[in-house]
């Protein structure tokens, strides 16, 4: 063989000739060739070459700017705040959530083991606040979740007080002569 007119010479012949060999070997032990790195041939998996890549790409990343309230929200997950912060939604939101044709006559006054107690305007408001208390603890579900608000416990003004002054007689008051 000569190197005139030719581009192969005794050396790259002898190189050419050795790399077929060791692809030859690591065919035969199993290993991928041709494609640039060494390794088993079913080792080509997803979570490998993730690990390789040191960019971040056009999909989101663990390692991406994160909005701060995904932030805060696995923050209080993670220290057990939930229910409180879903309590405070309850009070917070109060008119966004029912509408604001019921938070204008009725506004919740405390959350106690899942019983949201609200006190109405009038007795008229009450009572058609408790036909529509399926509807209410809907729209509070969809708002904070299932099982913040189990039930309702709706009541109307409170009534005037017959007991007046320091001096006051026990018993049932003007109401005793009228039978």
């Amino acid at each position: 063989m000569s190197s005139e007119g030719t581009d192969h010479s005794p050396g790259y012949e002898m190189a050419r000739k050795a790399l077929e060999q060791a692809r030859t070997e690591a065919k035969a032990r199993g290993k991928a060739v041709g494609r640039g790195r060494s390794g088993p041939v079913g080792d080509r998996s997803p979570s490998r070459d993730r690990r390789r890549r040191r960019w971040s790409g056009s999909g989101p990343d663990s390692r991406d700017p994160q909005p701060l309230g995904r932030l805060v929200g696995a923050m209080a997950k993670s220290r057990g705040w939930s229910s409180k912060i879903s309590e405070g939604t309850v009070f917070g939101s109060w008119e966004p959530i029912v509408g604001p044709d019921i938070a204008a006559h009725a506004e919740p006054t405390s959350l106690t083991d899942g019983v949201l107690h609200v006190r109405a305007e009038s007795t008229a408001w009450a009572t058609q606040l408790r036909y529509m208390q399926s509807q209410i603890l809907a729209k509070i579900a969809a708002a904070v979740g299932h099982g913040v608000v189990t039930s309702l416990r709706i009541t109307g003004p409170a009534a005037p007080s017959w007991r007046k002054g320091p001096l006051h007689v026990s018993g049932r008051g003007p109401r005793d002569t009228y039978g």
